[in-house]
């Protein structure tokens, strides 16, 4: 059986996207370099790790993790430093919280929530055997966000919702930003990829970067309520 390269297949990708320019941050690049995504699906799915397209989770059969151009999208947009506090609503296979615990560093915090218990715990498992047992991963309804931790400098929403949750704005903090898809799954255009920015004096803007597919969020604040 011969093994698969990973590591040279993570320097082409982190190449490639640089040259797409959804890589623009050394930061962001180190973060996918150090991140073994092979690590964060299933077995029989790791030779397609870095294809660029969703991959099945468990769950409740809905579940991907997204294809990876799809963190950088995300991560550059929420300009991700050095002792950041991070909530990701939507914890999935835990691959997008590793590289976020990757750009923030050592003093920064992530927290993520994940309401289906099935994927909780794969993206427990796969936090914990990697190496990332300082991520806080949290069973519960993300929509209402984590503010036992609050406030956070950037928030970053995996599933379309109806709207961004109002939780989630109050737990942002000043000079803060949150990104997440808005529109409803079923649209078939897609939905819009909201940036919210928070200023000192907590006014809100928003302005959309582009259309993506996610799956609906379900919380309090989803399309479906749970």
């Amino acid at each position: 059986m011969i093994m698969r390269d990973f590591a040279s297949e993570r320097r082409r990708m982190v190449q490639r996207y640089r040259a797409q320019g959804y890589i623009k941050t050394e930061r962001m690049a180190e973060a996918m370099l150090r991140v073994p995504r092979e690590l964060f699906v299933e077995p029989e799915y790791m030779e397609y790790a870095y294809i660029e397209q969703p991959l099945p989770i468990p769950g409740d059969g809905r579940q991907t993790i997204s294809a990876p151009y799809m963190y950088p999208i995300f991560y550059e947009a929420l300009e991700l430093r050095e002792g950041h506090r991070v909530l990701e609503v939507g914890a999935g296979s835990g691959y997008g919280a590793a590289l976020a615990r990757e750009m923030v560093g050592s003093t920064g915090l992530v927290v993520t929530v994940e309401i289906n218990p099935i994927t909780y715990r794969f993206a427990l498992e796969n936090l914990k055997r990697t190496g990332y047992e300082d991520v806080i991963v949290v069973l519960g309804d993300g929509s209402l966000g984590y503010p036992e931790m609050a406030p956070y400098d950037a928030i970053c929403v995996t599933a379309a919702c109806p709207d961004i949750p109002k939780p989630l704005i109050d737990q942002l903090g000043p000079q803060g930003r949150l990104i997440a898809p808005v529109g409803h799954a079923c649209d078939i255009f897609g939905q819009d990829l909201v940036l919210l920015e928070k200023d000192e004096e907590g006014r809100t803007s928003r302005r959309v970067l582009m259309k993506v597919a996610y799956v609906p969020l379900i919380g309090r604040y989803g399309w479906t309520k749970k």
